[in-house]
């Protein structure tokens, strides 16, 4: 591993120790935020990744649909492994997890970085990444879903922007292609600058729910994985942002909860918009219809706030899934139903 020395035991790496942070709901400072990345060019070069759960079976199949739409794949080594029982929901060693996300950023051939699926485990690795040396490499950083809490965690340490978008296993090699893939690439590959619209297609049907606009730095991904990084170094920081939230499996009183926990740790008090994205279940009859029985719950939290409130959005854990440049300034239009660029996220 670059830079870090980690034990393994029992097939998971010890913990790196770290300073400790203020108690109570202070957001600590964090570097400069919003920094663009390089893009990634036609035939860039790709890492797959898989920081979380396993998918062994998958990672031959993603590099040959890379390849397919012409970039170069390399995969990470733990990509292709899954550790034994009771561990099995890992793909390799959290030192291994965590040499391959090192190894990727700092490689002179690889473009972009990319996640194979999410599941559990990245969370286990955010103290022994190195993010001054991920700063010093960023480049385009691609996930979702339990990869929220490596996004939470370069956000708040590294700062550059990252890309909550559709995975290599999870999405991709699942068939969710239009307008999810087309999307990704505009907002990966340097075609969306300062300015730039980011809208719906007709059929997704977003609900505006307080109308308005905001600025602000957009920050979220996971609910679970937001409210599970609460009260760590990693936390989110929802200062000034446009918070975006999305999830699956998960019925209302535990979104209920959920958001109840994140307004007694003081997350909403400056917060200047909420994007609510994809909230869809297992089994669900109509994901669609789904959506709506979230929009009450939006209202009554968000809506003494006097902010704009955008729901349906379509991100996350359904089809399509549209990247979102996190940490990037947006410009949240809640009545015309999208967000604007305020800023460059590739350079």
């Amino acid at each position: 591993m670059l830079g870090l020395a980690a034990l393994t035991l029992g097939g998971c790496a010890t913990r790196r120790t770290v300073a400790p942070r203020s108690s109570g709901g202070a957001q600590a400072a964090m570097p400069a935020q919003g920094a663009p990345v390089p893009p990634l060019r036609p035939g860039g070069r790709v890492a797959i990744v898989a920081p979380a759960s396993a998918a062994p079976n998958a990672a031959d199949d993603a590099a040959d649909w890379l390849l397919s739409r012409g970039y170069q794949p390399r995969i990470m080594p733990a990509a292709r492994s899954r550790l034994d029982t009771p561990f099995d929901y890992l793909a390799g060693t959290d030192a291994e997890r965590a040499a391959d996300l090192h190894a990727a950023f700092t490689s002179a051939d690889i473009d972009a970085v990319w996640c194979l699926q999410g599941g559990f485990g990245s969370w286990r690795l955010l103290d022994l990444l190195d993010y001054d040396l991920l700063r010093r490499h960023a480049k385009p950083f691609i996930g979702y879903s339990d990869i929220t809490a490596l996004h939470l965690a370069i956000q708040r340490h590294a700062g550059f922007v990252t890309f909550h978008g559709p995975m290599l296993a999870q999405d991709l090699l699942n068939g969710r292609e239009e307008p999810t893939e087309s999307a990704l690439y505009a907002m990966v590959g340097g075609r969306m600058g300062q300015g730039a619209w980011i809208g719906a297609p007709d059929y997704a049907l977003p609900t505006t729910l307080m109308p308005g606009t905001a600025t602000g730095r957009l920050a979220g991904g996971n609910l679970a994985l937001i409210c599970a990084m609460q009260g760590s170094r990693h936390e989110i920081d929802t200062r000034d942002a446009i918070l975006f939230i999305e999830d699956v499996n998960e019925a209302v009183p535990r979104v209920d909860r959920m958001l109840s926990q994140l307004a007694a740790a003081g997350k909403f008090e400056s917060i200047k918009g909420v994007l609510a994205g994809s909230f869809t279940r297992s089994g669900a009859r109509d994901d669609a219809q789904f959506q709506y029985a979230f929009h009450p719950l939006l209202r009554e939290r968000f809506g003494p706030l006097g902010i704009p409130v955008l729901a349906g959005w379509p991100s996350g854990h359904g089809d399509p899934n549209l990247t979102l440049p996190l940490g990037a300034r947006v410009t949240l239009d809640a009545t015309r139903q999208g967000l604007r660029l305020e800023q460059a996220v590739t350079r």
